[in-house]
């Protein structure tokens, strides 16, 4: 809080006219400058800029006697936690932050070097878009930077914080990245702005509406964080980074931990006596995870599954869990896709996954089928079958149909499989199986209610518990709940070393 005081004493100073106008002016936005971003961000001291003096090369349309060092990026290198980061940050004070082509080039060095040298790379964005002054050469000096974040996908974290305006080509580097924080009320990202939209659609909106942090968190999912303001948002940067590796080749940093009693006996009572009551699942992560290790990720988008990092015995572990409380739970195009990133990101990083299972199927209806449920769901599918770091999946309570396979199943490649004595796996839910099954005989029974009721007895009875599939081996271990945490922590000590050796091709084909 030192350094945001220090940095508001200065944009005062600015506003009183003692300062840099330009300065003065990005911080009345509620802003701050792509040096004070990067002073907040690195490690004090720690880091070395790249391409300081640069400068633009076109001299065309009233560019002539405009010349900024730099040329409207921040380049360079530094320590976020002791750890080495590659970083750009963009200036909005030097022609709006536009890419030119030195502008590209300098962000080209940087993600170079750091696939190069194995170390991830931050870009903090603020851009009016491509210079237009400049024609081709910055449209052709975005491709560049794609083409890197192209290169760079599962071998290098690749973080993305939006700081102000990213719109046209500028929004397509952020996308393919690993991870987009965006700050609320001063950031938006979108193909078209809103004067384009009015003009094609007729439709009146902001752009905040269009495109801001808010709309792309809970709307469209494009973004994975969103934060109150700049100083969250690099926060939730470092906090990012300390889940992670370097580079595809290492292991996430762990993190010092003294064992001590592992029981969480209030997770006995968690599960509700009626099995169509909803629960809160991050109850149950808070419980098995260490404390206030869990970070979250898209947290307003496709709420009936939770995903985000934690630690359990100070080792990273991605988590992904229905939520009982949303949906039931139940896995849907926005869902499984969500899941399906998540999971692709742990597994390019060597960081193993806990799967906490409490779902009812997939979501039924039209606006499900014709919007691509099966070429959706099959996403994560994919995703599971395809990791090859170590998984463990806890059933807490419902796992039918489908989506039992698709959760983690022990047919897809899971390492170790728990149920708690809650859970129920089967085809469907008791009534509406019984209502197949016995169709004739309880249409034809003297008291049908009472004969749908027994049978729905008789089905539960047989397959709305974990024991038959323990005996099949399809489940490892019926435990308590409060030995969840317990069973995690050995389980994943046990898999540390667990290597997979996959056919030689050149990639899989995952259903787009």
């Amino acid at each position: 809080m030192d350094k945001i005081a220090a940095l508001k004493q200065k944009a005062e100073a600015a506003l009183k006219g003692g300062g840099d106008k330009r300065i003065a002016d990005q911080h009345k936005k509620g802003k701050l400058t792509a040096r004070e971003r990067l002073q907040l961000l690195l490690d004090e001291g720690s880091f070395e800029e790249i391409g300081k003096l640069v400068t633009h090369r076109s001299r065309d349309f009233g560019m002539e006697n405009e010349v900024y060092l730099g040329d409207g990026v921040v380049t360079g290198y530094g320590t976020v936690n002791g750890r080495l980061t590659y970083v750009f940050s963009q200036d909005f004070t030097v022609f709006g932050g536009s890419l030119s082509e030195t502008h590209a080039e300098k962000i080209v060095k940087i993600m170079d070097l750091a696939i190069q040298n194995g170390a991830p790379v931050i870009g903090l964005n603020d851009s009016g878009g491509a210079r237009i002054q400049e024609g081709v050469v910055s449209l052709g000096g975005y491709a560049d930077i794609f083409y890197r974040n192209v290169k760079s996908s599962g071998v290098i974290p690749q973080l993305s914080a939006i700081m102000g305006p990213c719109a046209g080509g500028a929004v397509y580097s952020p996308a393919i990245t690993d991870f987009i924080l965006m700050v609320e009320n001063t950031s938006y990202m979108f193909v078209t702005g809103p004067n384009v939209v009015k003009t094609v659609t007729h439709e009146n909106v902001t752009s905040e509406q269009l495109g801001g942090a808010h709309t792309h968190a809970s709307k469209s999912g494009v973004t994975h964080f969103a934060c109150a303001n700049e100083l969250e948002c690099i926060e939730n940067i470092k906090k990012l980074l300390s889940y992670m590796p370097q580079n595809c080749e290492e292991d996430a940093p762990v993190y010092a931990y003294e064992a001590v009693d592992e029981s969480r006996t209030a997770l006995n009572n968690i599960i509700p006596a009626n099995p169509n009551q909803p629960y809160d699942i991050k109850e149950v992560i808070a419980e098995v995870a260490d404390a206030d290790s869990f970070l979250e990720v898209h947290k307003e988008y496709a709420e009936n599954i939770v995903v985000g990092f934690a630690r359990i015995g100070g080792r990273s572990i991605g988590v992904v869990a229905n939520q009982p409380s949303y949906l039931a739970g139940v896995l849907d195009i926005n869902s499984s896709k969500k899941g399906a990133r998540f999971v692709r990101f742990c597994d390019a990083f060597n960081i193993p996954l806990l799967v906490l299972v409490d779902v009812p199927g997939f979501l039924p209806g039209t606006d499900q089928e014709w919007n691509g449920i099966i070429i959706n769901g099959a996403k994560l599918l994919y995703a599971l079958s395809e990791a090859t770091v170590p998984k463990i999946t806890v059933i807490t309570r419902k796992a039918y149909g489908g989506a039992y396979d698709v959760m983690n199943s022990k047919h897809i490649g899971a390492d170790l499989n728990y149920a708690w004595p809650t859970a129920e796996i089967a085809v469907m839910g008791a009534k509406g199986a019984a209502e197949i099954i016995f169709k004739k005989e309880i249409s034809s029974a003297a008291d049908p209610d009472a004969k749908l009721k027994e049978k729905e007895a008789e089905y539960i009875e047989k397959f709305a518990n974990p024991y038959g599939a323990a005996a099949r081996g399809f489940i490892d271990e019926v435990i308590m709940p409060e030995e969840t945490r317990s069973k995690l922590i050995k389980g994943f000590k046990m898999l540390e070393h667990k290597v997979v050796k996959m056919p030689k091709r050149k990639h899989g084909n995952i259903p787009l």
